[in-house]
């Protein structure tokens, strides 16, 4: 996503403590989305233009991770760029560990100085209080409908969970906080950790049943004969890696409970949410939180409608499909009307007396569980009974306009679904249709013109100019409305770089480029694209799952990511292992009597996701690791298992 909102106000920039709202994203009235506020801490008014670039970043890190890749329209997103006298926040155990006054008072440690390995990021006295006085600058938002997220100015790892969540801005690992903590906040996930504090082992979980859905102590065939916990997933490829299954560890415990995949983001971030996750996600997005309610609007059901009517509903829009909307007649559902929002009553001659019902529903393959399926958070139906008589008339004509659309301030991806609302007259439908380049398409067979799948036009790489207008079938020759978007057919480029290896072969024919190392090595990645935006790369591991590349833990931008046979320690936490169970582990993991490390032959996959969303085909190279028994040293930190 690249930033476009509008620039503040220079005069609010120079007084600390002071605050300006900048809307990057409204796709609806806060109270029918979930609104995410933005905040920065330790920001001074000369650093702004930081957070800006801190704020895309972990925005466009968190859109392409699913469900909020598919769902992001669903999010009403604000900055609110607060400035502060003193840069940096409090106790920051690799900034000075000092005392600092900032407006919403972040910090590691209520005093000074924090451990070396605080990762807690958390407000500090009248921090809160602060927060409230900026969020509520923003009408509409209220503690039910609102996520707040607020960035510490420093490149230390940390952050915090729940409904006020906490990260750091230039930390390499930074932007992957903040969609774990919207798990826990967001979709009551549970951390999948196997400790409480870090690499100590978290114990022996009780004899009882969790009650968190991606947790469990049934069997794997307790689960399909109890038609209990992720039954319906198991077998299946994970979304973040492996096979779903049964994998001890998690809810802090390091045995006796067992959890869906190796390793998704509730146990290590950087990966993805697996299905078990990703379902849960999806209830809670579409459902707004609390509420449990997709969000539809439509023809008022609380008024009169006649035979002449034109009835219409306007649904949600995922970014890669569209919402089912099915008509019916007196519980007979009528087939011709192939998902359009609009139902007219004369052509599908409806009498007085009779009842409309329209239901709208997500039929994505993401969600198995029928309860959640066909309840409100994913299902909505409005009903009518046609009333007698005619309608009343029209004292004037219909405004001939787009109400809401895809956002048209930044290019959309190549296999967006875009979408556009218009006015509603009584008795008819606008005409909405389509152009690449000035080329009109013949879209208005489906019936429902006010989608665009850019999916299935099959456009070759390059950039396009889309366009939308509106008319009035019934008056020739009135004004028009036009929406204008630019189209990003054109995937990003990755490219690699590698420590010196002992000996290379290049790629021949469908074999991978191959490189021989001595114990370890180190690999860098770099992405561009044709666009503005900041350009998320990812990586996997022997297919392992694909896991975001953002350079080496703790370690100053551009320093690459290193693998070891059994990982490198960096504050409790093992990385880059090649071993078994995973890239990240805890280091006590590595000396179960299962683990192998990593020497032999290995597979590395890259890819990037630039800012409208498109993903480059992967790329791969292959390695192999040899183990010279200790003639070539590790790098300090890794770890050594006999």
């Amino acid at each position: 996503m690249l930033l476009t909102g509008a620039p503040p106000a220079v005069a609010a920039a120079e007084e600390v403590g002071s605050a300006t709202v900048v809307p990057l994203q409204v796709t609806g009235p806060p109270q029918d989305r979930l609104n995410l506020i933005i905040l920065g801490d330790g920001y001074t008014a000369e650093e702004m233009q930081q957070f800006r670039d801190d704020v895309e970043r972990h925005l466009n890190v968190q859109w392409s991770i699913e469900p909020f890749r598919s769902y992001r329209d669903y999010f009403n997103v604000y900055m609110i760029e607060v400035v502060s006298g003193v840069s940096g926040i409090s106790c920051d155990p690799d900034d000075g560990n000092v005392r600092r006054d900032t407006p919403l008072k972040l910090q590691y440690a209520a005093t000074c100085p924090a451990d070396p390995n605080a990762r807690g990021v958390t407000f500090g006295a009248g921090g809160q209080q602060a927060l409230e006085q900026y969020v509520s600058m923003i009408p509409g938002v209220t503690a039910q409908n609102r996520q707040t997220l607020t960035i510490a100015n420093t490149s230390t790892y940390g952050g915090i969970g729940g409904r006020n969540a906490t990260t750091t801005g230039q930390a390499p690992q930074g932007p992957l906080v903040s969609p774990h903590e919207l798990g826990h906040s967001l979709g009551g996930l549970q951390d999948e950790y196997p400790y409480s504090a870090r690499n100590v082992p978290g114990g022996r979980h009780p004899d009882s049943e969790p009650s968190s859905i991606h947790h469990t102590r049934l069997t794997e065939e307790e689960m399909r004969e109890q038609q209990a916990k992720w039954f319906r997933w198991l077998g299946e490829e994970s979304l973040s890696g492996g096979t779903i299954g049964r994998y001890e560890s998690g809810l802090t415990r390091s045995s006796n409970v067992w959890r869906p995949s190796e390793h998704s983001i509730m146990r290590w971030i950087g990966f993805h949410f697996d299905q078990v996750g990703r379902e849960r996600m999806i209830e809670r997005i579409s459902g707004r939180r609390d509420v449990a309610q997709m969000t539809v609007h439509s023809t008022p059901t609380d008024q009169p409608v006649y035979a002449g009517d034109v009835l219409w509903v306007e649904t949600m829009h995922p970014l890669y499909h569209e919402l089912t909307v099915t008509w019916a007649v007196n519980g007979k559902p009528v087939k011709s009307t192939r998902n359009s929002r609009n139902f007219d009553l004369d052509e599908q001659h409806v009498r007085p007396g009779d009842t409309v019902t329209v239901t709208v529903s997500d039929d994505t393959e993401d969600v198995r569980d029928p309860a959640v399926a066909d309840g409100g958070a994913l299902a909505q139906t409005r009903e009518w009974v046609i009333a007698e008589g005619a309608a009343p008339a029209t004292p004037s004509p219909s405004a001939v306009e787009f109400t809401s659309s895809t956002a048209t301030t930044h290019p959309v991806g190549g296999q967006d679904v875009v979408y556009v609302e218009t006015t509603h007259p009584r008795d008819r439908v606008l005409d909405v249709t389509w152009a690449i380049d000035g080329k009109p398409l013949n879209v208005n067979r489906t019936r429902n013109s006010r989608n665009l799948d850019l999916g299935e036009l099959k456009l070759k790489p390059g950039t396009y100019e889309l366009t939308a207008t509106v008319s009035d079938p019934a008056v020739p020759g009135s004004p028009t409305d036009t929406l204008t978007w630019t189209v990003d057919n054109v995937v990003p480029e990755v490219t690699y770089d590698l420590s010196d290896p002992v000996s290379s072969a290049p790629a021949k024919g469908s074999r991978a480029p191959h490189y021989e190392f001595k114990e370890w090595f180190e690999m860098g990645l770099e992405a561009t694209d044709d666009q503005e935006g900041y350009v998320v790369i990812e990586f996997r591991l022997d297919g392992d799952g694909w896991f975001n590349y953002h350079g080496w833990p703790d370690a100053p931008e551009g320093t690459p990511y290193r693998f070891t046979p059994s990982g490198t320690v960096i504050k409790e936490i093992a990385y880059g292992n090649l071993g078994t169970g995973g890239l990240t582990k805890a280091p006590f993991e590595q000396f179960y009597p299962d683990f192998k490390p990593g020497y032999g032959d290995h597979t590395v996959e890259y890819r990037a996701i630039d800012a409208a969303g498109n993903i480059s085909e992967p790329k791969k190279f292959t390695v192999t690791v040899n183990d010279t028994d200790g003639a070539t040293p590790l790098p300090p930190g890794a770890i050594v298992v006999d």
